[in-house]
């Protein structure tokens, strides 16, 4: 008698209707058309949702220059002229406390559309001209501050220019929505669904994806050691570098919660910098940057080396100033137990060029591998952890690309590395036993019969 199978259980049906239907969104991203109406709709979700939720408004604003006061904000304001021409900027926020108030035209784009000069030079014309305080432009285009501009302007001393990424106002609404620092639920509903929206394909706000058509052209130049300052591309490439680090902080911000901010030399502007990493590219194939992590045990180091198709992370830190050499290698190898056994090591003696080397999977073992050969009990002064992974070589992209890659990295070298590290801190001197310890611990006899009767006994050596 053939065996019947048992039928297979029919799908669980919904419990609740609703299960089935989907959500209201405040911003919906269906029916978005092309790129202007995407710029309009981003300019007043984003507009709207800084008059809502003031903390959000003010997190946003003040970079900007903006000072704490009640927020006001407008879209498609127009400033017909006598020639007949209607400037238009996206919109136009209005700050106001007591009988003052601040005001500031703003200028919107999204997805690849850059910013354009004449645009912008004719906000600046009507805010000077009517005396308002600020103009903000807000792009894809990343900058290390919002006092840098991704385009050259005119400069007006009564007019401050301010720019900030999608990017940056993104991790800043991800990180008042993490932190609960809304206090008002309904203010918090209204953040977390500006976030959905920005954070969709269709909005066209999005962070640093692409290093830009000259990459290929640069990266091989660089590598065979052909490349020259004058060469199409060098100065773009070094101003997309810049980029990518900067969007990497604002990563780490995010998941952070911490304000994590690139280091840059004091000494140079942005066009100063922008020089010195093409140079640095042109001679020696490589582009260098730091990351600054509130409480790390010092400066994350960035550096892709285009030659050798590297890019390496790296942290350095002091060595103690207390015990043998081989416990203070210890005390190093001890924090490291997460870190990937390719890292290396460097240790650094004073007087001494050349520092001591190896890596984690041998050191581990063999500490002692890293005292100073010629003199094994010389004291370290410093330790560099450096990790090397390959080189993205695509331009953009999720996978390959030096975007993703470098991003990867740095955030695996952070986990796995720097946030493991504390700083040496010499122990708190310790007090000699207190007379009643020394009492305690035999005939109380015995005891007074030890002490000195006077204080020239005390300090007689015999």
């Amino acid at each position: 008698m053939a065996q019947v199978k048992p039928k297979a259980p029919a799908a669980k049906a919904p419990t609740k209707p609703e299960d089935l239907w989907s959500e209201a969104r405040l911003i919906p991203t269906t029916g978005i058309g092309g790129q202007a109406d995407q710029e309009q709709r981003a300019t007043s979700a984003l507009l709207a949702v800084l008059r809502a939720v003031p903390e959000f408004g003010r997190a946003v604003l003040a970079p900007a220059g903006a000072p704490a006061g009640r927020i006001r904000t407008y879209i498609e304001v127009q400033f017909p002229d006598d020639t007949g021409k209607i400037p238009r900027p996206d919109g136009a926020v209005i700050v106001e406390w007591g009988k003052k108030r601040w005001v500031a035209l703003v200028e919107v784009k999204t997805g690849g559309a850059s910013l354009v000069v004449d645009q912008i030079n004719a906000y600046l014309d009507i805010a000077r001209a009517r005396g308002y305080d600020a103009v903000i432009t807000i792009s894809n285009q990343i900058t290390s501050s919002p006092e840098e501009s991704p385009v050259k302007t005119k400069h007006w001393k009564t007019v401050a220019l301010r720019h900030v990424s999608w990017w940056r106002i993104l991790t800043e609404a991800r990180v008042e929505h993490a932190r609960h620092a809304i206090s008002d639920p309904d203010q918090a509903w209204i953040l977390d669904e500006l976030i959905r929206y920005l954070e969709t394909g269709r909005a066209g706000t999005g962070g640093f994806e692409d290093m830009g058509d000259r990459w290929v052209a640069v990266r091989d130049a660089a590598h065979q050691k052909t490349l020259r300052l004058a060469d199409p591309g060098v100065t773009e490439i070094a101003s997309r570098w810049e980029q990518l680090i900067d969007f990497v902080a604002l990563e780490f911000t995010k998941d952070l919660r911490r304000r994590v901010v690139p280091t840059w030399p004091k000494d140079l502007d942005a066009p100063g910098r922008l020089d010195r990493h093409a140079r640095s590219l042109v001679e020696t194939g490589q582009l260098h940057a730091s990351l600054r992590v509130p409480d790390a045990v010092g400066p994350l180091d960035i550096e892709a080396d285009l030659r050798a198709r590297q890019v390496f992370t790296s942290v350095g830190l002091d060595a103690p100033q207390e015990g043998k050499p081989k416990t203070r290698l210890g005390w190093l190898i001890r924090q490291l137990a997460d870190a990937p056994d390719d890292l290396r090591i460097e240790v650094h003696y004073p007087n001494v060029r050349d520092p001591e080397r190896g890596f984690l999977r041998d050191v581990r073992l063999k500490p002692e591998r890293l005292l100073l050969a010629a003199d094994p009990g010389r004291e370290p002064r410093t330790f560099q952890l450096i990790l090397c992974r390959d080189l993205g070589m695509k331009r953009s992209g999720a996978s390959g690309s030096i975007v993703s890659e470098t991003h990867r990295q740095a955030i695996d070298f952070y986990r796995s590395v720097i946030q493991n590290l504390r700083p040496w801190r010499a122990p708190a001197p310790t007090l000699p036993p207190s007379n009643s310890d020394a009492i305690e611990g035999g005939p109380a006899g015995e005891a007074a019969e030890q002490m000195p009767s006077t204080p020239s006994e005390a300090n007689d050596p015999n």
